[in-house]
C-alpha cells in the first residue's frame, strides 16, 4: 500500500481572504460564529482494508518537539490503521490550531507527518480607538505576544472588542484584524478600529397607556429620546441594562399611583438599518386603579405596641393605593425596631387585594426577632487613614446595644470627612449568634491631599497667582495641615496652619495659624478702580474646641493682630497730613497703626449629612469676639449664622441660609466726627456674598460728584446723568448686616455630572447698615464770602492760607494757568504767590445707611475646569437703594469657591 493521505490546512487562504478581501466583524456578524475549517477525508476506497504502522516520523517542526506533536494523535508504531484513522489524526492535528500546514504521507506503512507551524505574535497593535482607550481594551484581549498564532483567537478578540463598544452604545462599530507578516515566522497583528457614531434613542413608542401620556411615561424614564433639550444627557445612548431598569421605572410610577395590576408585556429595542439609532417600543397594560383599604399592624416585638404604630402609619384607609408608601413604611419600621435594638427585625407585609370592591387591604406583620448587640466593628480597605480614625467616629462600640440611629450617625460623619468614597454605608452582617450583628465598614480611600498652582484672571481681583498645599488627611491621622501663598492686584498673603481634631486621642481640637495679609481697599474714579488705603495684616490665631453633644460644639479662640493701615502720600497727602478734601474724613480716620487682641468663641449646632455637600439636616452658630484684651482696639462682635437643607427628590437640593451680625465698641471717638468702629472694622456686602452686586456694593457710601462751575452764581452738581457713579465711589460699611439666601442645586445627566458641572438658580436678600453719618465737603466749602460766588480752592502747603479763585475759561478748556484779569470776571490761583493746590469745586453725599433689604435673582454654575475651579453667576438686582453698585455678570477662575 502506497497512497499519500494528506490535507493542506486552509487557515493560509482563508486567513489570506479575511484580512486582505476587507472581510469585518460587526456586531450583527458576531451573531454567527465563523465556522472552523472542515478536514476532508481522504478519497474513500472501495475497500479499504487495515495496514500496521511501521514508522512515524515528523517533518517541517521549528519550535515543537517531534514527541509533543505526536501526543495529539492517536497513532502509535505497531497497530493498525486505515484511512479512518488518518482521516482521525488530521482533525486531531487541526484542533490543536498550532499549525497553518499540515498532511501526512503513507509509504506501506511508514508515515510521515509534515507540518508548518503557526507564527508566533511579535506584537498586538490597536488603531482607530479613540473614544476608548488601550488600558480598557487591552485587558479584554487574549492575544499577547510570544504566543502562538491562531484565527480563532483573533475572532474571539474581536467579538470582546466589538462588545465593548456596544456596552458603550456604539453598535456601528466595527473591528478588521490584519496578520503583517515578518521574519523567523513571527507576525503583528493589528486591530483596525472604526469605533462609528454612537447609536443614540431616536424614538420611543408605547403602546397600551390610556391613563397616563406618553410624555408623562418618559419623564418616569432613565432612557431619554436625543435631541436638542439632551445634548448634555449620556442616557440618550442604547443601554440594555438601563432598558430593564426603565421597565421597573414604568412599574414602580403606575404602583404609586394605585394600578396594581400594571405590567409590561413587551419592550423591544430595534436598531435601525444604518447602525446609528434606536427604536424602542413598549407595550404595557395599565389594569384597574386600587385604594388602600383597612391597613393594620401587628406585632410580636414587647416594645412595639400595634396601635400606637397604628396611629404613625402615613396610608389611610380610602386613599389611593401606594406601592412606594408600603415599601417607605417597611423601612421606616424596621429603622424603628432598631432604634429599639432590633437589626434584624423581620417585617413583612401581607396584601389582600379585592378585585370587587378594588381596594388593597394590608397588614404589616412584625415578627419576633431578639435583641442584638454589637459583636465587632470591621474596617477594610484603608490602606492610609490610621483605624483608630475611622473608629472614633463610630457612635456604637463592641459591646452595645445595636442602635439604626447610630448607625446613621455613623454614615454621616465618615461622608462628612472627605477622606473616603461619596455615600459611604456601613454594612450589617449576621454574627455568631442570632443577637449578635457584625459592622463592616468597606472604605475607598481618596486623595486628601490638595497642591494647587494656577494663575487666573478674576472680574474682583483682576489677575490672580495662587500656590497652596494642603493636607487634610496629614500621616493618615486626620490632621490637617496647610500652607499658601497668594498674590492680585488688590490683595496678597501668606499662611501657615496646623489642626490637630483629636489631641491625645480625645475629642478636643486644637490648631493654630500665622498669617500676613495685605490688602488694597479700592474706589471707583468714573467707573475705574483706583487704590484708597492698605491695610497690612500681621498675626496668629490658636483655637479649640470640644463636643458638647453629639450635634452641639463649642470653640475658643485667640488672636493676635497688628494692623497698619496707610494711604498713598502722593495722592492724599497735603503740607504732610492727610488731606480730607481729596481722600476724605472717613479715610484720614482709618489711617494709623494699631494692635487688636482678641478672644473668641463659637457656639455650634449641626446635624447636616454632611458638611461638604450637605442634602439635609440644619446648622446654627452663636459667635462672638471681644477686642480689648489689651492692644488698641476695643469692640464686641456678634455673629448668627444658620442654615437648612431640604433634598426634593431627584437630586434637587434646595438651600436655606441665614446670617447676621452687630459690632458694638467700647471707648471713645478716635475724633469727634467719626464713628467708633474703625473703617476697617467695619462689614461689608457684595460680590462675592451677595451676587448682583459689586464688591462691596451694598451699604453706605460716599459719593463725589464734579461741579459744573460755568456759572459760578449757579453752579450745577454733575450727578449720575450720564452712566458715570461720579468722581469718587468709596464704601464705608456698617456696624450691623443680615444676609439670606435661597439656591436651589439643579441635577444634571451623568455625562454633565462626570464633568463637574453643577447649577444653580439663587435668590440673595440682604442689608448693611448703621455707621455714623461722617463730615461731607459741599459746595459752600468752596464759596467765597467776598462775594458769595463758588470758586475753586487755593491753597498753600506751607503757610496754610486758603484763597479763592474762579478758574478761567482757558484754565477750564485748556489746563492752564492764566494771570488774573483786572477788572474782569475770571482770576486764577495763579495769582497767589505758593499756591500748590488748585482744588476745583465737587460736592460728596451720602447713601445707603438703610436697613432696608436689597434683593437679587439670577443663575449660576460651578464647574471644576481642568485649569481650577470655575464659578459663573449670572444675577439681577431686584431692589436696590440709591448709591448701590449693582453688577450682572461675574466669574472666578483658579480661586475656591
Amino acid at each position: 500500500m502506497n497512497s499519500v493521505a494528506s490535507h493542506k490546512f486552509s487557515a493560509r487562504t482563508q486567513l489570506s481572504a479575511f484580512l486582505m478581501a476587507g472581510t469585518m466583524l460587526s456586531a450583527p456578524v458576531m451573531a454567527q460564529q465563523v465556522a472552523p475549517p472542515t478536514v476532508p477525508a481522504p478519497a474513500p476506497e472501495a475497500a479499504p482494508t487495515a495496514t500496521t504502522i511501521q514508522s512515524i516520523t515528523v517533518v517541517g517542526n521549528q519550535r515543537l518537539e517531534a514527541q509533543t506533536i505526536l501526543s495529539y494523535l492517536r497513532l502509535r508504531v505497531g497497530q493498525t490503521y486505515d484511512r479512518a484513522t488518518l482521516d482521525q489524526a488530521l482533525k486531531d492535528l487541526a484542533s490543536t490550531e498550532l499549525f497553518k500546514d499540515f498532511q501526512i504521507t503513507d509509504n506501506a506503512g511508514a508515515l510521515q507527518i509534515q507540518v508548518t507551524e503557526n507564527p508566533v505574535i511579535n506584537r498586538v497593535i490597536l488603531e482607530g480607538n479613540k473614544r476608548l482607550k488601550e488600558d480598557k481594551i487591552r485587558p479584554e484581549i487574549k492575544l499577547a505576544p510570544r504566543q502562538i498564532f491562531t484565527r480563532s483567537k483573533v475572532r474571539a478578540d474581536v467579538a470582546r472588542i466589538i462588545e465593548l463598544y456596544k456596552r458603550q452604545g456604539r453598535f456601528a462599530a466595527t473591528v478588521e484584524p490584519k496578520m503583517v507578516s515578518l521574519d523567523q515566522n513571527r507576525v503583528d497583528v493589528v486591530f483596525e478600529i472604526n469605533e462609528g457614531p454612537k447609536s443614540k434613542v431616536r424614538q420611543i413608542n408605547i403602546i397600551g397607556n390610556e391613563k397616563f401620556s406618553d410624555g408623562d411615561l418618559k419623564d418616569e424614564m432613565a432612557t431619554k429620546e436625543s435631541g436638542l433639550l439632551t445634548i448634555l444627557s449620556s442616557n440618550t445612548s442604547y443601554d440594555p441594562d438601563r432598558l430593564a431598569y426603565d421597565q421597573q421605572k414604568l412599574r414602580l410610577f403606575y404602583l404609586q399611583n394605585g394600578y396594581a395590576d400594571f405590567r409590561v408585556i413587551s419592550a423591544v429595542a430595534e436598531l435601525t438599518s444604518n447602525k446609528q439609532d434606536f427604536i424602542i417600543t413598549y407595550v404595557v397594560e395599565e389594569g384597574e386603579r386600587y385604594k388602600f383599604g383597612d391597613v393594620d399592624v401587628k406585632s410580636e416585638l414587647r416594645d412595639f405596641q400595634p396601635e400606637m404604630l397604628k396611629k404613625l402609619l402615613p396610608m389611610k384607609t380610602g386613599d389611593w393605593y401606594d406601592a412606594k408608601l408600603v415599601e417607605d413604611t417597611v423601612e421606616s419600621l424596621s429603622e424603628t425596631a432598631g432604634l429599639f435594638g432590633y437589626a434584624f427585625a423581620d417585617i413583612n407585609p401581607e396584601f389582600r387585594r379585592d378585585a370587587d370592591t378594588r381596594t388593597m387591604q394590608i397588614t404589616f406583620n412584625v415578627g419576633e426577632s431578639p435583641r442584638t448587640y454589637v459583636e465587632r466593628i470591621d474596617v477594610n480597605g484603608n490602606t492610609l487613614t490610621h483605624d483608630k480614625v475611622v473608629r472614633r467616629e463610630f457612635r456604637l462600640n463592641e459591646g452595645d446595644a445595636f442602635n439604626s440611629f447610630g448607625i446613621k450617625r455613623t454614615e454621616n460623619r465618615l461622608n462628612s470627612l472627605g477622606y473616603f468614597q461619596e455615600n459611604l454605608e456601613i454594612e450589617r452582617k449576621e454574627g455568631s449568634a442570632p443577637d449578635r450583628i457584625v459592622l463592616e465598614t468597606n472604605v475607598e480611600e481618596k486623595p486628601t491631599g490638595e497642591l494647587s498652582l494656577s494663575a487666573g484672571f478674576s472680574s474682583i481681583e483682576n489677575f490672580l497667582l495662587q500656590a497652596s498645599i494642603r493636607q487634610r488627611n496629614f500621616r493618615g491621622l486626620g490632621q490637617q495641615l496647610q500652607a499658601s501663598v497668594n498674590y492680585s492686584s488688590y490683595s496678597k498673603s501668606i499662611e501657615l496652619g496646623f489642626t490637630e481634631p483629636y489631641l491625645f486621642d480625645r475629642n478636643i481640637s486644637v490648631g493654630g495659624s500665622v498669617y500676613r495679609r495685605d490688602l488694597n481697599s479700592f474706589n471707583f474714579i468714573n467707573n475705574d478702580r483706583r487704590t484708597t488705603f492698605q491695610q497690612v495684616t500681621t498675626g496668629f490665631q490658636l483655637n479649640a474646641g470640644v463636643p458638647l453633644t453629639e450635634f452641639m460644639s463649642f470653640f475658643a479662640r485667640y488672636s493676635l493682630n497688628y494692623d497698619d493701615v496707610t494711604l498713598d502720600r502722593d495722592l492724599y497727602y497735603f503740607g504732610g497730613e492727610c488731606d480730607p478734601f481729596v481722600a476724605g474724613r472717613y479715610l484720614c480716620d482709618a489711617i494709623g497703626t494699631r494692635t487688636t487682641s482678641l478672644v473668641g468663641y463659637t457656639l455650634a449646632y449641626d446635624d447636616r449629612d454632611n458638611r461638604l455637600r450637605p442634602t439635609r439636616g440644619q446648622s446654627l452658630s452663636l459667635s462672638q469676639d471681644f477686642a480689648g484684651l489689651g492692644g488698641s482696639v476695643k469692640y464686641v462682635r456678634t455673629r448668627l449664622n444658620a442654615s437648612k437643607h431640604f433634598n426634593l427628590g431627584s437630586r434637587f437640593i434646595l438651600n436655606l441660609s441665614a446670617e447676621g451680625g452687630y459690632i458694638y465698641p467700647f471707648g471713645g471717638r478716635p475724633t469727634p466726627t467719626s464713628d467708633k468702629v474703625r473703617l476697617t472694622d467695619r462689614f461689608f456686602l457684595g460680590e462675592p456674598q451677595m451676587r448682583g452686586f459689586d464688591i462691596r456694593g451694598v451699604g453706605p457710601r460716599v459719593i463725589r460728584y464734579g461741579v459744573d462751575n460755568t456759572d459760578p452764581t449757579n453752579p450745577i452738581v454733575i450727578t449720575d446723568t450720564d452712566g458715570d457713579r461720579g468722581q469718587i465711589d468709596d464704601a464705608l460699611g456698617g456696624r450691623a448686616y443680615y444676609l439670606g439666601r435661597l439656591e436651589l442645586d439643579i441635577p444634571l445627566g451623568t455625562g454633565a455630572k462626570e464633568l463637574g458641572l453643577r447649577p444653580s438658580i439663587f435668590l440673595d436678600v440682604g442689608s448693611v447698615f448703621s455707621v455714623k453719618r461722617p463730615t461731607l465737603t459741599t459746595l459752600a466749602n468752596f464759596l467765597d464770602p467776598s462775594d458769595g460766588l463758588t470758586k475753586n480752592l487755593c491753597r498753600n502747603a506751607t503757610t496754610g492760607s486758603v484763597n479763592f479763585a474762579q478758574q478761567s475759561l482757558i484754565d477750564h478748556d485748556n489746563n492752564a494757568n492764566t494771570p488774573s484779569i483786572p477788572g474782569g470776571a475770571y482770576n486764577s490761583c495763579a495769582a497767589f504767590e505758593g499756591t500748590t493746590s488748585n482744588l476745583p469745586p465737587f460736592e460728596e453725599r451720602f447713601f445707603g445707611d438703610t436697613w432696608m433689604p436689597r434683593v437679587s435673582i439670577g443663575a449660576g454654575v460651578n464647574w471644576n475646569s481642568p485649569f481650577g475651579p470655575f464659578r459663573i453667576d449670572f444675577a439681577y438686582a431686584l431692589r436696590k437703594e440709591e448709591g448701590d453698585d449693582t453688577k450682572r455678570f461675574s466669574f472666578n477662575v483658579g480661586t475656591q469657591f
